[in-house]
C-alpha cells in the first residue's frame, strides 16, 4: 500500500476533480477563499515543472444559482442550461484570477458526450488538452451544460474526469469533494471507519454507498465517485478519493481517503468513451452466431448476423449491439443509417456488393469501433 501510495505522489501527469460543494457557499455563489485555497495547492504541486495538472472543476450551474435569484438548483433543463451560462464565466473568471497569482495560464475546455463518442471530435479533444499542457498551461475542463441535452450528457463531472483522465494518459486522478473517503457506513455515524484502499470491486460489495451531497449543490455523491473510480481503475488509473481539504497530502502520497488500485490495463482511448460516455441511438439484434463473433471472438459485426434493427441513427452514432432475448452485450458505431439496415439484414457482404455496388462490402459495426459489454 505505502509504495502505491508514494507512486501516486510522485504522478507526473494528475487529473483532479472537484465538485460543486467544495467551491461555492451553501447559497450557490461561488466562495473566492475555497477556490483560492484548492489553487494554492494544485499551483504548489506544479510548480517544479515536473508534473502537470488537468482540473476538471465542477461548479457552473451552483455559481449561476445566487446571480439569477435561484435559491436551489433548478430541476428543468432549461433553466439548468442559463445557469450554466451565467455561472460558468464567473467560474473560469475566478480561477483565472487566482492562478495568475502564480503565473499560471489557464484555459476553458467544455466538453459533451456526444463530442466524446465520435472518432474527429475525441482526437480534437486530445490534441487541445495535449497542446495546452506542452504550452504550460492547466485545462480546465466542465461538461457543457450550456448546450448539452438530457441525451448527451454526462451526467456527473466524476464519470467525465474519469474518462478525461484515460484521454490524456493520467498517471493519477484525484476524486475531491466534502467527504474524506468511502467508509463502511455512513460516516456521520460512531463506529463507522474510512475505507484506505480498495484492490478490487468486489471489496465494495457489502458497502452501502451514498447518493447525496450534504451541500445540495451538485449532481452526485458516493455513488457517482465510486463508479468513476471503477471506470479510471479498470483503464489501468489508479484513484485517490477523498475531501478537498486533503487535497496536499492526496497528491503527494500519504495516507489520505480511499486508493483504488488499477484493475486493468489501458485500452484504445475511444473504446472507453464508448463505453461509459455514448448515448445509444439505437439497436441492432443479433443472431446467436453473431453474438458468438463479437462477444466470444471480438470479431466485426456482418450484415449477415443481424435479426432486427430499431431506433433512428445516421452512420457513425453509436448503437447498442443485444442477442435474441434483448440483453445488450456490446456497443459500437454504426457504418450505415438506420433505414439502410433493413436491406442489409441476413445477406452476405459479396451479395450485397453484387447487388447494392462496392460501397456495402463492408461491415456494419467494425471490431475497432465497438466495445464488449461485461455483464
Amino acid at each position: 500500500m505505502a509504495g502505491a501510495r508514494q507512486a501516486a505522489g510522485e504522478a507526473r501527469r494528475i487529473v483532479v476533480k472537484v465538485g460543486s460543494s467544495s467551491l461555492t457557499t451553501a447559497s450557490g455563489g461561488l466562495d473566492a477563499d475555497r477556490v483560492d485555497a484548492l489553487v494554492d495547492v494544485l499551483a504548489k504541486v506544479r510548480s517544479g515543472g515536473e508534473r502537470e495538472i488537468v482540473l476538471v472543476s465542477s461548479g457552473a450551474i451552483a455559481a449561476g444559482l445566487a446571480p439569477l435569484g435561484l435559491r436551489r438548483r433548478p430541476k428543468d433543463l432549461a433553466r439548468q442550461q442559463a445557469a450554466a451560462s451565467v455561472g460558468q464565466g464567473l467560474l473560469v473568471a475566478r480561477y483565472t484570477a487566482s492562478f495568475a497569482r502564480y503565473g499560471v495560464r489557464v484555459g476553458q475546455v467544455l466538453l459533451t458526450s456526444d463530442d466524446m463518442s465520435r472518432r474527429s471530435h475525441h482526437r480534437n479533444a486530445s490534441r487541445t488538452l495535449d497542446k495546452l499542457l506542452a504550452m504550460g498551461a492547466l485545462p480546465i475542463v466542465n461538461e457543457n451544460d450550456t448546450v448539452a441535452t438530457d441525451e448527451i450528457r454526462f451526467g456527473d463531472n466524476d464519470r467525465l474526469a474519469a474518462l478525461v483522465a484515460h484521454l490524456v494518459h493520467a498517471d493519477l486522478l484525484v476524486l475531491l469533494s466534502d467527504v474524506d473517503g468511502v467508509y463502511d457506513g455512513d460516516p456521520a455515524k460512531p463506529g463507522t471507519s474510512r475505507i484506505g484502499e480498495v484492490r478490487d470491486p468486489s471489496d465494495l460489495a457489502d458497502v452501502e454507498i451514498g447518493s447525496t451531497g450534504k451541500a445540495g449543490v451538485g449532481t452526485g455523491g458516493m455513488v457517482t465517485k465510486v463508479e468513476a473510480a471503477r471506470i479510471a481503475a479498470a483503464a489501468g488509473v489508479p484513484v485517490v478519493l477523498t475531501s478537498t481539504v486533503h487535497a496536499a497530502d492526496a497528491l503527494t502520497g500519504q495516507d489520505t481517503g480511499t486508493f483504488f488500485h488499477p484493475t486493468g490495463k489501458r485500452s484504445a482511448d475511444r473504446l472507453l468513451w464508448l463505453q461509459h460516455a455514448s448515448t445509444p441511438q439505437g439497436a441492432l439484434t443479433l443472431d446467436d452466431g453473431a453474438v458468438q463473433a463479437v462477444v466470444d471472438r471480438r470479431k466485426s459485426l456482418l450484415p449477415a448476423g443481424i435479426a432486427a434493427v430499431e431506433g433512428e441513427f445516421s452512420a457513425g452514432d453509436p448503437v447498442e449491439l443485444r442477442d435474441g432475448t434483448g440483453h445488450a452485450v456490446a456497443r459500437g458505431l454504426v457504418n450505415f443509417d438506420a433505414k439502410e439496415i433493413p436491406r442489409l439484414i441476413g445477406r452476405s457482404t459479396r451479395e450485397l456488393a453484387r447487388d447494392l455496388g462496392p460501397a456495402y462490402e463492408r461491415e456494419v459495426v467494425h471490431r475497432d469501433d465497438l466495445v464488449v459489454l461485461h455483464p
